[in-house]
């Protein structure tokens, strides 16, 4: 599996189970699959939504800082890639 890093963890909201993820490298979209992984993470999944600043957004690039709603529990410091189709 072909992957990109595009961010960090920055924090996690376990009640809601939503991810603050800076992002630091290329680009992120809803829609795209990602993997965090960190010591005691390591999962796939799609991004559903995103939001900047509490409103949605279709994308994020390098500097910007998102919420992602996830399946699991993420941890700060865990990294964020994006999977590359084969």
């Amino acid at each position: 599996m072909d992957e990109v890093l595009v961010g960090e963890v920055t924090h996690y909201f376990q009640a809601i189970s939503v991810a603050a993820i800076q992002v630091t490298e290329a680009e992120l979209r809803a829609g795209d699959s990602i993997r965090i992984v960190g010591h005691t993470s390591n999962f796939t999944q799609t991004v559903r939504s995103m939001q900047m600043d509490h409103r949605p957004v279709e994308s994020a690039r390098s500097g910007d800082l998102v919420g992602i709603e996830l399946v699991e529990r993420a941890r700060v410091g865990d990294l964020v890639f994006r999977t590359l189709p084969h």
